[in-house]
């Protein structure tokens, strides 16, 4: 007879609060063969709370090319295995994706077993718009890049909802505001579900103040949403940066008014020097057409 092929389990677990550990994960988590997990040492503790006993392999970011084959001939073999991260639901900024992506392409069974989300559980109580967002994870490191990132995604009109680490929040909470503006209303969520939960509103800088100050609010995991960019307030920005843009390059050089202008009104510089650009045109225009009715 044909061997059953085994199901990958997709495993949410708690993000903080053990109380949030579903039945069906437990359950699940009980009677699988194999439990691949991102740490062993976090998954034991889990697993000891709740009086499981399982099978273990490390599955991470710096073994999943070597561990994913590995995972796949037991699947294929019969054997049922549990995917499960750190702290809530597999793939959502962890590893896995190869895995499960690999496993659909031979069509094995893959069956999600919801749970906990830090970036669900922080939208459901920001009081920011939830009937669009987007997801973007991690920033990159460096500043440059971190800037090039988040200009890419000026133009959502959706929340985004982005990971930090507590040593480079204050930096990309700064980069927030120089990129995106000032205008746009920010929520920090840290220690979700734990007992020193905290939610943070107000603009970019303000909220990178109160965390330079604080050192305490730079602990624990972060969760930091943006509002997205408000549809009806484009045209308004646009022509208060033109008319701050305008007044500033009547008395000073194109680039010092671009500088300033960009500070004031929060608008993009390369934006505000092709805006410059373009009246400095019109202006010649202007005169020429003017001398030429004199003439």
């Amino acid at each position: 007879m044909h061997q059953p092929r085994g199901i990958l389990y997709v495993v949410a677990t708690p993000i903080g609060n053990l109380g949030d550990m579903t039945d069906r994960a437990r359950k699940v988590l009980s009677e699988v063969d194999l439990i691949a997990a991102e740490d062993t040492r976090q998954t034991l503790r889990l697993l000891a709370h709740f009086g499981i006993s399982g099978k273990l392999v490390a599955y991470h970011d710096y073994n999943e090319t070597s561990t994913a084959p590995r995972l796949l001939a037991e699947l294929e073999e019969g054997r049922n295995i549990a995917l499960v991260s750190d702290a809530g639901t597999p793939l959502i900024s962890d590893p896995g994706f190869s895995l499960v992506a690999a496993a659909r392409e031979r069509g094995l069974t893959v069956v999600p077993v919801p749970g906990a989300s830090a970036a669900i559980c922080a939208l459901s109580a920001a009081g920011l718009p939830s009937d669009r967002f987007l997801f973007v994870g991690f920033p990159p490191r460096t500043r440059s890049q971190r800037r090039s990132w988040l200009g890419e995604l000026a133009g959502e009109r959706g929340t985004l909802i982005l990971y930090e680490s507590g040593k480079r929040i204050v930096g990309t909470l700064r980069d927030l505001g120089e990129t995106l503006g000032e205008t746009r209303r920010l929520v920090l969520a840290r220690e979700l579900t734990k007992h020193f939960e905290t939610f943070l509103t107000g603009t970019a800088s303000a909220l990178a103040r109160r965390l330079e100050d604080d050192a305490e609010q730079r602990l624990g995991e972060l969760v930091v949403l943006v509002e997205g960019r408000d549809e009806d307030a484009d045209d308004s920005d646009r022509a208060e940066a033109e008319r701050v843009l305008r007044i500033l390059a009547e008395t000073l050089p194109l680039a010092r008014a671009v500088a300033i202008a960009a500070r004031l009104t929060g608008a993009k510089k390369n934006a505000l020097y092709r805006l410059g650009l373009d009246l400095a045109l019109g202006r010649g225009a202007e005169d020429a057409s003017a001398e030429g009715e004199d003439g």
